[in-house]
């Protein structure tokens, strides 16, 4: 019994030490429960939306190259008309002549790679990075079933953390500087010209927006053997103005576009850019907030970058022109309401809570 016993020790503390040494975050450890009605049979009826996995086009996003921004009168409101109609019929869009350097773009990967190799409890307790408490994520802790599963991981850092880290600088800290810089600018460059196409020429975005209340979020998903039976980031849209993404060759963005799940086609040379509820909101519906969704691979991990374009809490949020659609709500309002409706539901309403009554 002893030797038994002492046997049992040792492979429980080899496990232990395999999971301290391990890259990848615990997922069918924490989520069992769900992984084990896969093998039993009996989470065949909660996978009502998987057989939409294999419902997939393959598409390229409008593509349009901002260096017209640069150009002749005709040649900018050219491309502003782009990038309005754009965001209009398809909530998405690429860029290429972004401003972001190749070389900025390939040091933030390699830099981010090499964060997300560390092991896993150095990555859930790594204090020298001077991030904020609750930067790393992974998993989805309210998933009650497999739909609800995300499978990746992320630092979602604000910018103002990562303006402090230049006073104790990094290879990371100064690279996420670079990027954060000028992916901001052109982010509100992007909102500029968006809220020009409706009329508007204002400083709502440049007062609203600021360091502390956007973010850039690391992405990592790693390969998944029981793909594609969960995804690497649920279907959703995003709370925020705009987002700007920088992703790997591997694919799996997905979005909806006529009823339909489509996959993006990845495009080394261009950023994506899509449209959040706020900016859905703020339009009046104009501009469209589009679903979309990340699925996982079964041999390749996947890493993204992306920068959110948030307003403070205290923002109000309301429709550029009457009548309005929605109603007037305030960012911390948003947000309060979409984390109810994930722990009640499992997932997020958004938009539709703040519709105004047509009774």
């Amino acid at each position: 019994m002893v030797k038994s016993t002492n046997f049992s020790q040792q492979a429980n503390q080899k496990i232990n030490r395999r999971e301290e040494e391990s890259a990848d975050p615990p997922f069918e450890e924490t989520y069992k429960k769900l992984f084990d009605e896969i093998r039993i049979g009996k989470a065949t009826s909660k996978m009502r939306n998987y057989q939409n996995l294999f419902v997939v086009e393959e598409c390229e996003l409008p593509l349009i190259d901002l260096e017209q921004l640069k150009g002749r009168e005709f040649e900018r409101e050219e491309c502003k008309k782009k990038i309005a109609q754009a965001s209009q019929e398809w909530g998405f869009f690429q860029v290429v002549n972004h401003g972001i350097s190749q070389d900025v773009l390939l040091k933030m990967r390699k830099e981010q790679m090499k964060l997300f190799k560390k092991p896993f409890h150095e990555k859930m307790n790594d204090k020298q990075l001077n991030f904020s408490a609750g930067s790393y994520r992974w998993g989805t802790p309210s998933a009650t079933c497999l739909q609800q599963l995300s499978w990746s991981e992320a630092f979602h850092v604000p910018l103002t953390d990562i303006s402090n880290s230049i006073h104790h600088p990094t290879t990371l800290s100064s690279t996420m500087e670079q990027f954060a810089t000028t992916v901001s600018e052109l982010a509100h460059n992007l909102a500029r010209i968006l809220s020009e196409r409706m009329g508007y020429k204002s400083k709502y975005f440049r007062e609203a927006c600021l360091p502390h209340t956007c973010y850039v979020r690391m992405n990592r998903y790693p390969a998944c053997p029981i793909s594609p039976q969960v995804f690497g980031l649920m279907p959703h849209t995003d709370s925020d103005f705009l987002t700007i993404l920088h992703q790997d060759e591997i694919g799996g963005l997905q979005l909806v576009r006529d009823g339909k799940w489509i996959c993006v086609k990845p495009n080394p040379e261009a950023l994506i850019i899509n449209i959040g509820d706020l900016f859905q909101a703020w339009s009046n519906g104009v501009y469209k907030s589009v679903e979309h969704r990340v699925v996982t691979n079964k041999a390749k991990e996947r890493f993204s970058t992306a920068f959110f374009l948030c307003p403070s809490y205290d923002t109000e949020i309301r429709s550029c022109f009457e009548p309005s659609v929605y109603k007037r709500f305030t960012f911390r309002e948003f947000r309060q309401q979409v984390q109810e409706d994930v722990k009640k539901y499992g997932y997020k309403v958004g938009l539709p809570r703040f519709l105004v009554s047509t009774h």
